[in-house]
């Protein structure tokens, strides 16, 4: 990008702020639109389950149901859109494009699906159906009846991937040169989790009910769940104004002006050929299996954590503002760990102890979890509870709030940055095919894999609770998975690092062209 990129900072300034005074026309709008996306990931992280999960006949247990039946093939629908898309228009125009959809969706929610949802949900057919099929169907029934709250929860889902992931980064990872990313991205992370403690304060407020519409009296959380639609489109809007700025003031010079870099080709890739790609290389087997084991992993314990949520707050506004709670110390300890602990165990330890961390403490803390939650009508936890002046129920909520807060500052620093780590060594080839196979749809796979599994265990079992006992014992064998897969591809890792040979898949096909993609991405 540019030569002033070299000149090396001070101690201090390399690890605070490493970026030349030239640079801010250009970083400062990247922060800005990062911030708010992310600031509204999190916000719509929380407000989707409060608002299935306390819907009319609803429950946690609708949100394995919609995994599968809705939020998977909405994923493929909106992978296959923006690939059409990608494939017409500039990458600036991409932008507008998808993130109008997804503002417009907000503020349609807000103004007609919401208000209208008496006119709009089918409960006639939902209780006619609810008097046919069993009662482990209730998610899939309650999915159908409050099917304006099933699409918001699926966009709000595809923020995270479709927003975040693939337009922001993309765009981060193509006017970024690699040394510029080492310097770039670990503030855009700090400034990530800032926006998250900052989205946490935002849904507090909201919900808290200081501020008032007149056409809302008597629903407050109709009231709170306007003013949050509100907000996203605010906070999407400012982006696109933000996109617009940096493209017109810096990258349209950079690319009409004196210099001759033009944007770059279009790379066209085939999902399958990503895959059969995958399939023939073990180092990349063991990646999957590692992405896949958190996402099911995570997405298990949450369900049941957020049916226990869902009854100490059954009060929609209530549930909300918890929510916030717990995001707002998500962010706190991701901001902890990224600027106290992720590099100097990173550094001092090597790749495999980081990479143990995050299921070290997903098993330590979902175990006490779990534990709680099998014997929570004991005399010792009914004791232990009166001690803390607590009930078992609040206990258990709050070991799962500690847990959900652990896992995901885990996730957020020493998850995301070894399986960044782990591509740095493989060929430009290896990146570009396994991180799209993986990072495009091997997390998704996990998120819907974990509720298909769930999703059976509650039409077998009957609810949430009943399955709870049959969830751990599945933990217990993904928790295995992971921590063999951590420890065989970090053998493969330090041998790779300390050779310039890599276990590339055998194969007769001659090797696409494939750009390299070396930075640290927050997925």
């Amino acid at each position: 990008m540019t030569n002033a990129s070299t000149v090396q900072f001070g101690r201090i300034r390399s690890t605070l702020w490493p970026i030349h005074a030239h640079e801010l026309k250009k970083f400062i709008p990247m922060l800005i639109i990062y911030a708010l996306i992310v600031f509204n990931y999190s916000i719509l992280k929380t407000t989707k389950d409060t608002l299935v999960v306390t819907a009319k006949a609803s429950g946690a247990g609708t949100i394995p149901f919609i995994k599968v039946w809705v939020l998977m093939p909405m994923t493929l629908f909106v992978t296959y859109l923006y690939t059409k898309i990608a494939n017409k228009f500039r990458r600036e125009q991409i932008f507008y494009i998808m993130m109008s959809l997804f503002v417009g969706f907000f503020a349609l929610f807000a103004f007609v699906l919401y208000p209208f949802q008496n006119f709009l949900h089918p409960h006639q057919l939902a209780d006619t159906l609810q008097g046919y099929l069993p009662n482990g169907m209730q998610g899939l029934i309650a999915m159908l009846r409050n099917w304006s709250f099933t699409l918001f929860y699926v966009m709000s889902e595809l923020w995270g991937t479709t927003i975040m992931t693939v337009l922001f980064w993309g765009f981060a990872n193509e006017v970024t040169s690699v040394s510029d990313a080492k310097r770039y991205y670990a503030i855009l992370g700090v400034g990530a989790n800032v926006a998250t403690m900052l989205a946490g304060e935002a849904i507090g407020y909201l919900s808290s009910g200081s501020l008032s519409l007149p056409f809302y009296q008597g629903d407050s959380w109709g009231q709170s769940l306007s003013l949050i639609s509100l907000v996203i489109v605010i906070s999407g809007t400012a982006s696109m104004f933000l996109f617009r700025y940096i493209n017109q003031s810096f990258f349209s010079c950079e690319m009409t002006g004196n210099s001759t870099k033009a944007e770059p080709e279009k790379v066209r890739m085939g999902m399958r050929k990503n895959f059969a790609y995958l399939a023939r290389s073990r180092y990349l087997i063991y990646i999957a299996i590692i992405v896949l084991s958190y996402n099911i992993s995570l997405n298990m314990i949450e369900v049941v954590w957020k049916d226990q949520v869902q009854q100490l707050f059954p009060n929609p506004t209530e549930q909300n503002a918890f929510y916030g709670k717990v995001i707002w110390w998500i962010g706190a300890m991701s901001t902890f760990l990224s600027l106290a602990v992720t590099g100097p165990v990173t550094r001092r330890f090597g790749w495999t102890v980081s990479a143990l961390v995050t299921p070290a403490i997903l098993l330590i803390s979902g175990a006490l979890f779990f534990f709680c939650h099998y014997f929570r009508e004991t005399p010792f936890l009914h004791h232990f509870s009166y001690v803390l002046g607590a009930t078992p129920l609040m206990l258990i909520v709050l070991i799962g709030s500690i847990q959900n807060v652990f896992s995901r500052a885990c996730k957020f620093t020493f998850f995301d940055t070894t399986k960044e780590i782990a591509f740095i060594p493989l060929s430009p080839e290896s990146k570009l095919k396994g991180k799209a196979a993986i990072d495009g749809v091997g997390s998704r796979l996990g998120k819907s894999g974990s509720g298909f599994i769930h999703q059976c265990l509650i039409i077998t079992l009957g609810s949430v609770s009943m399955s709870t006992p049959v969830v751990g014992v599945f933990l217990g064998l993904f928790f295995i998975s992971w921590i063999t897969a951590v420890k065989s591809l970090g053998k493969q890792f330090d041998e790779l690092s300390q050779s310039p040979k890599e276990p590339t898949p055998t194969s007769t096909d001659t090797a696409e062209p494939a750009e390299t993609d070396e930075s640290l991405v927050r997925a």
